[in-house]
């Protein structure tokens, strides 16, 4: 086993440990498995899947990739929930350096070898890049162009690149194993925001976070309206939740959906009651959104065009009203675990 003192050393590839947290992946895992195996890292290499209740054939592909490879290992994750299935991957692992990946995710060539090269490079506790949405489908297409706009998400760099550098928080994320003993691994409190959230932690604990746009990772986008609409929702809930746990990482940018959609409530409710130039404020977000769709959705075929402006208004509403309703799911969340 590769010694934490060995990561940094001149010669050689230290030992890298992959954890996959699975659900409900049938149709993507086996490329995501594939894609790590496939990456011709010089040093050893361990895959560790923990396998939520899945509904579909989930846990027999990965019965099948582990039957075929003896690096894949899997490790059951009996409530399904992505903290609790990390920190069982990591307790399951071995090696010094471990490698966030999703089931849906796809790792392109030479990820591994270049994340441990920037980890020496730049002395790092974590370095991760850009998630690269790359959809199918016209809608998938379209929910592409939103998370990787600006318009859709805001300047976040894993989002919509930018330059290397020190950063909040990283896509994924390749880790030293003594950073995540230090923090104490993912807070299983967190359903959403757990990878920001931990991110936070490293950084609050003297440690560094490293972005490199060179870093990018395949992301294969929600198939459907309603799944984008609930994935957005979460997203805003549990923010809000970081938030409020770490007052300091307070960011104008996440305030955005919520006062978006407290202004097109104000203003349908006063021009309703005989104010009608309130409609100005619903009226002007819905030319925003189609202004935005203009600029953002240039070259896309004209299905995914069309559908981008109710993309972006999703996930903008989404996440403002999962935002607005967060103490709901935080303070059941909390009486549960107490």
């Amino acid at each position: 086993m590769t010694t934490e003192r060995e990561i940094d050393a001149v010669d050689g590839w230290p030992a890298v440990s992959v954890v996959l947290p699975v659900l409900n992946e049938e149709r993507h895992l086996r490329a995501a498995v594939g894609s790590v195996l496939d990456q011709g890292y010089g040093g050893e290499l361990e895959i560790v899947l923990a396998l939520g209740p899945s509904s579909d054939r989930t846990d027999a592909v990965a019965a099948e990739l582990a039957a075929a490879d003896p690096r894949v290992r899997c490790v059951p994750n009996p409530t399904g929930r992505t903290p609790e299935g990390l920190n069982l991957a990591v307790a399951a692992s071995r090696h010094p350096i471990v490698a966030r990946v999703d089931g849906h995710a796809e790792l392109p060539a030479g990820y591994l070898a270049t994340a441990v090269s920037l980890l020496r490079e730049h002395g790092a506790d974590n370095v991760g890049g850009i998630m690269s949405a790359e959809g199918i489908t016209s809608l998938e297409q379209a929910v592409a162009t939103a998370m990787t706009s600006k318009f859709g998400v805001g300047n976040a760099r894993f989002h919509v690149g930018g330059s290397e550098g020190p950063a909040d928080t990283v896509y994924l994320g390749v880790f030293r194993r003594s950073a995540l003993a230090r923090v104490g691994g993912y807070d299983e409190g967190f359903s959403r925001a757990q990878d920001w959230e931990m991110n936070y932690r490293i950084r609050s604990t003297g440690g560094l976070v490293w972005f490199s746009p060179s870093l990018r990772v395949a992301y294969r986008p929600r198939g459907s309206l309603v799944k984008l609409a609930r994935q957005y929702f979460n997203y805003g809930r549990w923010r809000r939740e970081v938030m409020r746990r770490h007052p300091e990482s307070v960011n104008l940018r996440y305030l955005a959906p919520p006062l978006a959609l407290l202004g097109i409530l104000a203003g349908l409710v006063i021009g309703a009651v005989g104010f009608w130039p309130a409609y100005l404020l619903p009226i002007g977000y819905v030319a925003a959104v189609l202004a935005g769709a203009a600029v953002e959705g240039r070259g896309l075929p004209v299905a995914a065009k069309l559908a981008l402006p109710l993309v972006f208004a999703v996930m903008h509403l989404s996440w403002g009203s999962g935002f607005l309703t967060s103490w709901r799911v935080t303070t059941r969340r909390r009486r549960d675990r107490r």
